[in-house]
């Protein structure tokens, strides 16, 4: 139950919008999610404007007002073409059949099979709390716009420990739709993201499938590349556990969607490609704006085939559709990129160093296996030949190209620190991690060419000695290469990618299972309003989000210095040497005092007043268990009263 409501909050809003533009098969079923997060980036910023409240409600009636603007517009542009142009016909797509599009679901069920089996087992359920540095931060944004009812960006600075920063921007878009969902149908805190980073996952096979669907390819090879979409390590798994990057991955996991959406741009159907497009350009701005730069590469490549004449085009057909969707990308994307400016010199100026030489960056970029110490061979070698007759049939040779770019880009940043490579990679916060998760796209589809041209062979081959068919003969020889790099690779790297997974989703050493119980003692014993003293280098910071406790540091930076939260951290337990300790509790309304046993990381810093703390007069102890220490503070029991201290 609880899967099937965070499935449809995906894909039934972009359905449905998706529908009454007029897109039609794996294209509409691809660009949903896309659609979904668009219309939810769209209504962030207007609904928070006009103070209507970010409900499931009102979101679903946001979403039927742009349903019934769009079928409108839809209708109005279909009866105006054919007026003036009875000639132009719409979708240019040939029909497939049956078989096809059963072929087609084949391996997209096979990739869904992979990648849930992958996760699950990798997370060791739903429930699990994700380790990483950066979850804590993804959960609170959840609840707190789950609890405040705004999730434009300037609101919620507080849980970054930035309370009074009006002009705060963190892309939301991801946070603001799993705030619709959290708390109905018993949905707690982790089964969300997790159920979430999970339908990111599906959302890949659909929109490879469909990619390879409308740029050309036959079924056979679209479903391969399908089918392989969650083999991968790069994209989807390991920026699922190293962050996690949730909004990213599922940015990059709908790029194949906007190029399938590209194909609208070369053979225009009514508004269908422009606003698809305008819409979708919005939803990447609102997950993660890095990624709208990557399909903006992407687009300049299409163009430059189509220059090139790899890409054939109608000018006079083709032009206005061209411009309308500019257009409605720079009105509907610019506003939502806009307010990245405020962190924009923190993003760039970040740092990773190298991890590996250029010889090694280049092996691991041909064999599609980047931040990998041993090659995916079993899917990587059949890729890069796959690339080589991308290029030999003249397919997607944009693909080829964006592949070149990205992962000459990967293999550059993870072998060299220059000031130039600090420069191209600024986007992606100098991390090669993000940029590695860019080339198994191009690995996919090159493995669906693979299988489609090796399959034509084995036809050739063997349809003179057996009596069946040619299309049984091509599913066969493409199930028997199935078979074998399945085989080979354990079932599909199976193993191997649930166990980078589980690197993160252990009890610890951030969060226990024994710290989770102090934060639900805490949840029982405080009041809506009321603030946790607690060390910012433990887990702590998920108080909030799992249990609905709001801490005083909110994230392992820590607050900013002459902040209230900061002396706390520093001072707290000399509440018998300085009266500001005093003051300070009682105006963040503190009573407690948690001590966690875990750690973000090893070298994460202390809030040393919080760690100095021991029983005594000031500080009783109310709980302890293995994991972590609660004290009541002495002469804080008034602190509960109505306040409008900030928190800081």
């Amino acid at each position: 139950m609880n899967v099937l409501l965070v499935l449809l909050a995906f894909w039934v809003p972009g359905l449905v919008f998706g529908a009454a533009i007029r897109l039609r098969g794996w294209t509409l079923a691809a660009a949903a999610p896309l659609l979904t997060f668009g219309i939810v980036a769209l209504g962030v910023p207007v609904l928070g404007g006009l103070g209507i409240r970010w409900s499931l409600l009102n979101v679903a009636l946001w979403t039927l007002v742009l349903v019934v603007v769009g079928a409108a517009l839809a209708f109005a542009a279909q009866r105006l073409r054919a007026r003036r142009h009875p000639d132009w016909t719409g979708e240019d797509l040939e029909k497939l059949p049956l078989r096809d599009h059963l072929v087609l679901a084949a391996g997209v069920v096979v990739a869904l099979g992979v990648g849930a089996v992958t996760f699950l087992r990798g997370t060791n359920g739903i429930t699990s709390v994700q380790q990483g540095w950066d979850a804590p931060f993804h959960g609170n944004l959840v609840r707190w716009i789950a609890e405040h009812g705004d999730a434009r960006p300037s609101t919620v600075g507080t849980i970054a420990n930035l309370p009074n920063q009006t002009d705060y921007f963190y892309p939301d878009t991801y946070h603001a739709l799993l705030a619709l969902v959290f708390g109905k149908g018993g949905l707690t805190m982790m089964p969300t993201l997790n159920l979430a980073a999970l339908a990111v996952i599906f959302t890949v096979p659909f929109g490879v499938a469909a990619l390879c669907r409308v740029w050309g390819m036959p079924a056979l090879g679209a479903a391969a590349a399908a089918a392989v979409s969650t083999w991968f390590s790069a994209f989807p798994y390991d920026s699922l556990w190293r962050g996690p990057l949730w909004p990213y991955v599922a940015g990059v996991a709908l790029v194949p969607a906007m190029l399938a959406l590209g194909r609208y741009l070369l053979k225009p159907n009514g508004i269908a490609g422009p606003v698809a497009i305008g819409v979708g350009v919005a939803g990447l701005c609102g997950l993660h704006t890095s990624v709208v730069f990557v399909v903006v590469v992407y687009f300049l490549l299409i163009l430059l085939a189509v220059l090139c004449r790899f890409e054939k085009i109608e000018w006079r057909r083709s032009l206005p559709s061209l411009i309308a969707t500019g257009g409605l990308a720079i009105v509907l994307g610019v506003p939502l990129v806009l307010p990245s400016l405020y962190n924009a010199g923190g993003v760039t100026s970040a740092y990773w160093a190298p991890e590996t030489t250029l010889a090694g960056g280049f092996g691991q970029t041909i064999t599609f296996s980047p931040m990998s110490d041993f090659p995916q061979w079993w899917i990587g070698v059949p890729a890069f030949v796959g690339l080589v007759l991308l290029v030999r049939h003249r397919r997607m040779l944009w693909l080829v190209g964006a592949y070149v770019v990205f992962g000459g880009l990967f293999m550059l940043t993870v072998s060299i620190n220059s000031p130039i490579m600090q420069t191209l990679t600024s986007l992606f916060y100098n991390d090669h991690w993000r940029i590695a998760a860019l080339i198994p796209l191009a690995g996919a589809v090159a493995f669906g060419e693979f299988a489609h041209t090796g399959a034509a062979w084995f036809v050739r081959k063997a349809q003179p000695r057996v009596k069946l068919a040619s299309a049984t003969l091509g599913v066969v020889a493409v199930v028997l290469l199935g078979l074998v790099c399945g085989g080979l690779s354990k079932g599909g790297y199976l193993g191997r990618n649930a166990s980078r997974l589980a690197v993160t989703y252990q009890d610890g050493p951030t969060v226990s299972k024994a710290e989770e119980a102090a934060y639900t003692w805490l949840s029982q014993h405080t009041v809506p309003g009321e603030r946790v003293m607690n060390d910012r280098a433990d887990g702590s910071a998920w108080m909030y989000a799992l249990a609905g406790v709001q801490p005083v540091e909110w994230t392992f930076y820590g607050a900013q210095a002459n902040t209230k939260a900061a002396y706390l951290s520093a001072w707290v337990n000399d509440i018998d040497k300085y009266r500001q300790v005093r003051a300070d509790l009682t105006d963040l309304r503190v009573r407690y005092l948690i001590q966690g046993k875990g750690k973000a990381t090893e070298d994460a810093i202390e809030s040393a007043g919080v760690a100095r703390v021991r029983p005594g007069p000031e500080f009783r102890v109310v709980f302890r268990n293995e994991g972590a220490t609660i004290y009541e503070i002495a002469g804080q029991s008034g602190v509960t009263g109505p306040t409008t201290a900030n928190g800081q």
